[in-house]
């Protein structure tokens, strides 16, 4: 069973959507567990007091190292994963979450105001990863992108093995674009080849498809691909 830890202020956000459709049903069925933190609960005065001015100046304010670092330890087990939702960390992508989705544990920590004292970083062996080039007002929604990212990988989880594999960045590519009934709507019919019945001249459309939709709005994606 793969294990979440999330370590937040806001311990409410969780599971979120999580709990629904099919990861709901994945948690009922223990095939992964969530585990929620209150980083607060580690702060020992009457004020609960988690953040503190930076030293040498600037705005805002920054999750105290002893505060932070208290929680992790009370929970985190050792050689466990930690990861700080953070616009300075690695890039997340979906070979990333294929990696991820193989531990069996790994805790992510949700950020706020200005950011965490860099010795926790330090000293906690702590990973940074970012989900975009972009600021969010928090790390809960990150962390609900990196779970709902890692969790449709896990066995089981998904009703069809192949929804995992058979779509967009799964092969370096975007996905080809997809058709439903009626055949014709608003006089716009659904294209010829894909009622042919031929699956090779399927195969071959939709793969043409993916390259040309990829080389137009990706070109950083369609470099690489043409590379390997």
């Amino acid at each position: 069973m793969f294990q979440a830890q999330v370590f937040t202020l806001y311990p409410e956000f969780f599971p979120g959507p999580l709990a629904k459709g099919l990861y709901g049903k994945a948690l009922s069925n223990k095939l992964w567990n969530l585990n929620v933190v209150n980083i607060r609960d580690a702060a020992t005065d009457k004020h609960k007091t988690v953040d503190d001015t930076p030293y040498g100046g600037g705005t805002g304010m920054l999750l105290k190292p002893d505060i932070l670092a208290k929680s992790l330890d009370q929970r985190v087990k050792k050689d466990e994963r930690i990861f700080y939702l953070s616009p300075k960390g690695k890039k997340f992508d979906q070979k990333f979450a294929k990696d991820l989705s193989k531990e069996k544990s790994i805790s992510l920590i949700c950020g706020h105001f200005e950011g965490v004292d860099e010795r926790v970083l330090d000293t906690r062996n702590i990973e940074e990863i970012s989900i975009g080039d972009y600021v969010l007002s928090g790390g809960e929604t990150a962390a609900l992108v990196v779970l709902d990212t890692i969790l449709r990988l896990l066995p089981g989880v998904l009703g069809n093995k192949k929804s995992a594999i058979d779509e967009t960045f799964e092969n370096g590519l975007l996905e080809y674009p997809q058709y439903t009934k009626p055949q014709i709507w608003e006089e716009k019919p659904v294209p010829e080849v894909l009622l042919s019945g031929d699956h090779a001249k399927i195969k071959d459309w939709r793969l043409s498809q993916s390259e040309a939709i990829t080389r137009d709005r990706r070109p950083d994606l369609w470099q690489k691909y043409k590379k390997n």
